[in-house]
């Protein structure tokens, strides 16, 4: 069996946890606990695109507000 997270021809959704990180997921395996499905089932192109203008900051969320500190 081939590794289902780089199959081109299979379905996939766009996770995203708490901290705004985003993972292409095969459809068929259980969306792991912290993370929630924001795209899809779709096919691997139009999720990887999903990402990729969705997820411009790769910065943890927690980082982010961290640097941007209190606003003064």
């Amino acid at each position: 069996m081939s590794n289902p997270f780089e199959n081109p021809d299979g379905t996939y959704l766009v996770l995203v946890n708490d901290e705004n990180q985003h993972s292409l997921w095969p459809d068929f395996i259980e969306v792991p606990a912290g993370w929630r499905s924001v795209f899809g089932p779709e096919a691997r192109r139009p999720c990887i695109d999903y990402i990729e203008t969705h997820w411009q900051d790769l910065r943890p969320a927690s980082l982010v507000d961290f640097m941007e500190g209190p606003q003064v």
